[in-house]
């Protein structure tokens, strides 16, 4: 059976689109990672059980290294709740998930950010664009690659499905005040950025939209 997905590639699309188009879906199309591996050298996708027998979900092929053993109980039982929940591309979207998110905060677009997270990530988010937009400050950070991406953690407490990624990326980042001098950062020096984002949604509920509910950084 072939499931369509809307591949989600450009910041002015973020306004009616949701997260629920690129995280865990099926989908014979994939959006290219911003990632060190090229994408012809992306594994294929097949139907691969998880330990414990249970083929409820799908993982990208000699890549389940990708899934700690931790977040393999809680992945089945999602999968279980929700047949349409696909492991495999759900990795592959949280990177462009990923991507959306921080250049929604750094554009200071509420709006999107509004549709992207649950209402205490929102407001926190809010809060910090806020407080740059009374401080005249504007940011110019890049995403220059998303080295790894890893599920560390899942759970299913019925009806909300909850799962939390690490992604371990290279970020350039500069600050600059309202005359547009640089205060901070640089362009051309990256930053390693460790981050575990977790993603929720209610699998009982008539909305299919993913929302980041919580962010750490380690």
């Amino acid at each position: 059976m072939t499931f369509t997905i809307v591949l989600l590639a450009l910041v002015a699309a973020f306004l009616g689109l949701r997260l629920y188009s690129v995280l865990g879906k099926r989908t014979g199309h994939e959006q290219e990672p911003v990632a060190r591996q090229p994408l012809d050298a992306t594994p294929p996708m097949m139907r691969q059980p998880l330990p414990g027998g249970d083929s409820g979900s799908a993982l990208p092929q000699g890549d389940i290294s990708n899934v700690d053993m931790a977040a393999q109980s809680g992945l089945r039982a999602i999968a279980n709740a929700d047949r349409t929940f696909d492991v495999g591309l759900f990795v592959e979207g949280s990177k462009s998930a990923y991507k959306m998110v921080l250049e929604a905060y750094w554009n200071g677009d509420k709006d999107a950010l509004r549709f992207l997270c649950d209402d205490d990530v929102y407001q926190s988010f809010a809060e910090e664009i806020d407080g740059r937009v009374e401080r005249g400050e504007t940011l110019e950070n890049r995403l220059v690659r998303i080295d790894e991406v890893r599920v560390v953690d899942a759970s299913f407490d019925h009806p909300m499905a909850r799962v939390s990624v690490r992604f371990d990326a290279d970020i350039a980042a500069m600050v600059k005040d309202a005359d547009g001098n640089v205060i901070g950062g640089s362009m051309t020096d990256a930053v390693e950025t460790h981050d575990i984002w977790t993603f929720m949604r209610d699998v009982k509920s008539g909305d299919r939209n993913w929302k980041l509910d919580e962010t750490d950084s380690v």
